[in-house]
């Protein structure tokens, strides 16, 4: 089977490659330096060169809160043009199955914890990426509307907060596992970090979440949106003491309330996937950051001039 994978050269594309190389497969992976896909004309050509029949779509423009604030309208613009023409040239070519991983920054700002799948539509996302979660939100649309009026077997899948080797540390647009880890290893004697603590997130290891779209591409055909997560949820504050344990940081950690917390509170309910093809999480979180702090150790130097 020919396959396609965008985003294959990113965090969690790179790890899914890994995971289908093991199966036998030969993916196809889409780099932006090669194929940038908000262009119709590139979307076309990677089709023409991959001729895929079935297709990861998983490039996305992304980062943490300060990087959301900063880049509202190209997050929104970005991530909806690519979905858009993901949908389109998958139609056009007759692939057989496209997979669309979307975000829990789709999920509205004060949905009920566990979020569940049927409450995707009951408000909107929380304000500081929005953009991003709306324009993620409108491909389940698409894929949807895509599948009823062209048979196109488009599914929709929604990871949680995704950490783990070869995560992105860059200060400028990196998610809080990584940005903990990057800070606490090269520490200063205080570390300042946004808001008060409180919110809650849950967080996948990478190599999990590639495995669950391994699962689902072989067993899962239907319209409705499935979450990938682990169903258990750790406060930020918990977090930050956790890496600081791991990382032997013995700093100051202080807290800047007049920085925005983000989403409350952020928690997935896993059981559709267990259900529908069989994925449950299996790396603890200290297990995984443990893992993740070992992998940047031994690439910090890479990092020591950004």
């Amino acid at each position: 089977m020919n396959v396609l994978v965008t985003g294959g050269g990113g965090f969690l594309g790179s790890h899914l490659v890994e995971r289908l190389r093991a199966d036998g497969l030969d993916p196809f992976v889409a780099r932006r330096a090669d194929y940038d896909l908000t262009r119709e004309e590139d979307a076309a050509r990677l089709f023409a060169d991959a001729r895929p029949e079935l297709v990861f779509h998983l490039a996305a423009e992304v980062g943490g809160i300060g990087a959301n604030r900063a880049n509202p309208g190209r997050y929104w613009y970005a991530n909806l043009q690519m979905g858009v023409h993901m949908l389109e040239e998958a139609r056009v070519n007759g692939v057989q199955k496209l997979v669309v991983v979307g975000t829990v920054c789709a999920y509205p700002k004060f949905t009920p914890v566990p979020f569940h799948e049927d409450d995707l539509w009951n408000g909107y996302p929380e304000e500081t990426n929005a953009p991003y979660g709306v324009a993620k939100k409108s491909l389940l649309v698409g894929a949807q509307a895509y599948r009823e009026q062209y048979g196109l077997d488009a599914i929709f899948l929604l990871p949680t907060n995704l950490y783990g080797p070869g995560d992105n540390f860059d200060l400028a647009t990196s998610h809080v596992i990584p940005a903990l880890i990057r800070k606490m290893i090269e520490p200063p004697e205080e570390i300042v970090l946004w808001g008060d603590g409180s919110p809650t997130r849950e967080f996948l290891y990478v190599e999990d979440c590639a495995e669950a779209l391994a699962l689902a591409a072989s067993r899962y055909d239907g319209a409705d949106p499935v979450n990938i997560g682990t169903g258990r949820e750790i406060s930020i504050r918990d977090l930050a003491e956790l890496i600081a344990e791991i990382t032997g940081f013995t700093g100051e950690l202080r807290w800047d309330t007049s920085m925005p917390n983000g989403q409350p509170r952020r928690s997935l309910d896993p059981s559709r996937a267990r259900e529908l093809f069989g994925f449950q999480a299996r790396t603890p979180l200290r297990e995984g950051i443990e893992r993740t702090v070992a992998w940047y150790r031994s690439h910090a130097p890479t990092y020591a001039a950004t």
